[in-house]
């Protein structure tokens, strides 16, 4: 568990503090959470980015909090340690409440106006009820055991993020005893979103949340006792699978274990009805060993982010953004061959306004031409679409070699990578895990050709992931090269992930945790140069987060002297910029849309010298010193010009 969260090294007298990274990643929750305030936004969209922020804040508890609870529980205990766990909380409660505010008071009704209706059971009428009943019958009873909690059934572990009641009874149990705690777990493969039939919904369409199903005929799970009091909750844990990669003999066996127990980490979170009693809510804390700080009590569904399954069933076009489909790669329009073309140019694909069928195109090409020998790929996140799969697959059944360099711990998508590691693996694909003790984040995908007597690479190089159905929802930059000074660094860093044999110098590009992060500080000391001496200084970057704290005091130092820089940062932002007479050349904006921002560029300027990179990395000390990252620098200047204004025009 690291205690990164909580600590950090004093910034150098003179400059300003950062900014608390915990904040910055609400803050940036806060921003997204205003789309779905927006009139502007279709209706459904606004609920879906409403379960974006839920998905976000579990994710957040689940990898971020651990730490505060650990210090929040050792004050109790008289062993005070540095932590935040109630600013970090009554922060995120603030942003909760406005959600259940938003849900109850603004989209519901809009709902209704369009004839959309969820119905609690106060609003259902006699036929509604009578369907509910014989389907709470039929479909869920069967499936929920509810256990009493006494010395021989403690209370019983509860999955993360899982939908539970617990239950206060009157009455004696079957056995003359007054156990009045009860439990009821409420299994994953219940729908949480059930549509009523369509002679029920007077014209429009209804529906019944689960939670609000099991709390109606909770007392037919109890004959002969009563209920007394009840309340749905949910348990958040932590998520974060930590493996020592040297003490393991098989990396992909201990993940698949680590995996087991995941659902059973460490409690950090409890969410209660807005409606529980302090007895009941006591208890669970108390279960839990939780401090009274995580405990977020909600005015609806504890599980917002399973609202996703209501804007399926909704199935209203007209209440969601219009369809979107990228264009065809505007380099690639009405080229027969994209090897051929990439002889000639170099190919920039802008995701999702250009369509990233244009990459898999490449990779299709490749394929089945019969003089290429041999695909190498990083595999990071890839999704559940088999199309590059079965491209790898087909690879193999026409004698080529594969290599696949698939990264097992991928957050939260490590048992996908695991099964295509296998999958790889059954068909005959090379597969190996990268280096020990760091992540594979970088992107490539890399073709050797045979043209005949001498062999050409073409190299693919991306700031997003290698996964159909993201590149339709975020933004990214594809680039597609057969430069051979690139291609050539490529295959080395490949040689590198599955040799371990030392890592020779590189021509073209920059590679984390070797070159990087030394790179982008000479940089940033090079416009610092040039503004100190009266000269032309620019720095843009785009990128998801800024918080490295050698990165940050590098360009708040710039910033004194005079560089004129724009941090274009989706999310976290350690940087405190605007700040009079210490940060006020600095400005940081975030993009918020409809598309994820998910490219990093950046691009310098310094006494007339211009640099811009295209990058797998953003400014994170892990991504700089743990993870294997790409930065790939333009070639000529006029691509890089012509780059800056295309990509880059948000920083202007």
């Amino acid at each position: 568990m690291a205690s990164s969260a909580i600590h950090s090294r004093e910034t150098p007298a003179g400059l300003p503090a950062l900014l608390d990274r915990d904040l910055s990643i609400l803050s940036f929750n806060e921003r997204v959470l205003d789309w779905a305030r927006r009139k502007d936004v279709p209706l459904l969209e606004r609920l879906r980015y409403l379960c974006i922020v839920s998905s976000n804040l579990d994710e957040f508890f689940e990898v971020r909090v651990a730490p505060h609870v650990e210090a929040a529980l050792a004050a109790v205990r008289g062993q005070p340690m540095p932590g935040q766990l109630a600013r970090i909380v009554d922060r995120a409660r603030e942003m909760v409440d406005e959600q259940y505010r938003l849900y109850n008071h603004v989209l519901l009704p809009a709902f209704k106006k369009e004839g959309i209706r969820i119905l609690s059971h106060g609003e259902r009428n006699v036929a509604q009820r009578q369907w509910v009943q014989a389907y709470f019958n039929r479909e869920v009873k069967p499936l929920l055991v509810p256990v009493g909690i006494d010395p021989a059934h403690p209370l019983p572990q509860v999955a993360n993020k899982s939908l539970n009641f617990i239950i206060h009874l009157r009455g004696k149990d079957a056995f003359g005893r007054q156990n009045e705690i009860a439990i009821v777990k409420v299994p994953r493969v219940l729908p949480r979103v059930i549509e009523l039939p369509e002679r029920l919904a007077a014209g429009g369409k209804a529906f019944v949340l689960l939670s609000s199903v099991i709390r109606a005929h909770l007392a037919q799970l109890f004959p002969g006792r009563e209920v007394d009091q009840f309340s749905q909750f949910r348990v958040t844990r932590h998520s974060d699978l930590s493996v020592d990669e040297d003490d393991v003999v098989n990396l992909r066996t201990a993940l698949r274990q680590g995996l087991q127990h995941r659902h059973y980490g460490q409690a950090v979170r409890l969410e209660v009805s807005s409606s529980c009693s302090e007895q009941l809510s006591g208890f669970l804390l108390q279960q839990l060993e939780l401090p009274p700080q995580a405990l977020m009590r909600v005015n609806g569904p504890v599980n917002l982010v399973r609202l996703t399954q209501f804007i399926e069933l909704a199935a209203r076009p007209s209440l969601l953004f219009p369809s979107f489909k990228g264009s065809q790669p505007h380099q690639l329009k009405g080229v027969p061959s994209i090897l051929a073309q990439l002889r000639k140019e170099d190919v920039l694909i802008h995701q999702p306004f250009e369509s990233f069928e244009g990459v898999l195109a490449f990779l299709r090409e490749a394929v089945r031409d019969p003089d290429v020998l041999a695909i190498k790929q990083t595999i990071y996140r890839t999704g559940s679409d088999p199309v590059m799969l079965d491209l790898l697959r087909e690879a193999v059944r026409r004698g080529q070699e594969v290599t696949a360099v698939v990264e097992l711990k991928a957050r939260f998508d490590e048992e996908a990578n695991i099964n295509w590691a296998e999958q790889l693996e059954a068909i005959g694909v090379q597969v190996v895990y990268g280096v020990v003790g760091l992540k594979t984040h970088a992107k490539m995908l890399l073709v050797t050709r045979r043209e005949g007597k001498r062999l050409r690479r073409y190299g693919h190089l991306s700031t997003g992931n290698y996964n159909p159905r993201t590149a339709r929802l975020y933004t990214d930059i594809s680039f597609l090269t057969a430069d051979a000074r690139i291609t050539a660094d490529m295959d080395e860093l490949f040689m590198h992930l599955a040799s371990q044999n030392p890592l020779r110098r590189m021509q073209k590009l920059l590679v984390a945790p070797f070159h990087l992060h030394a790179r982008m500080l000479r940089w940033i000391a090079q416009a610092a140069a040039a503004a100190r001496a009266g000269k032309d200084a620019r720095i843009i970057l785009k990128m998801n987060a800024l918080t490295d704290q050698l990165l940050i005091e590098a360009l708040m130092e710039a910033g004194r002297t005079g560089v004129q820089i724009d941090l274009i940062v989706r999310g976290a932002c350690m940087l405190p910029a605007g700040l009079p007479g210490q940060t006020d050349h600095i400005r940081v904006r975030s993009v918020i849309g409809r598309f994820l921002e998910h490219s990093r560029v950046f691009y310098f300027r310094a006494a007339g010298q211009e640099a811009l990179y295209l990058s797998s990395a953003d400014w994170m000390n892990r991504n700089m010193m743990r993870r294997i990252e790409v930065a790939r620098s333009g070639r000529k200047p006029g691509a890089q010009q012509a780059l800056a204004n295309r990509y880059m025009r948000r920083g202007d």
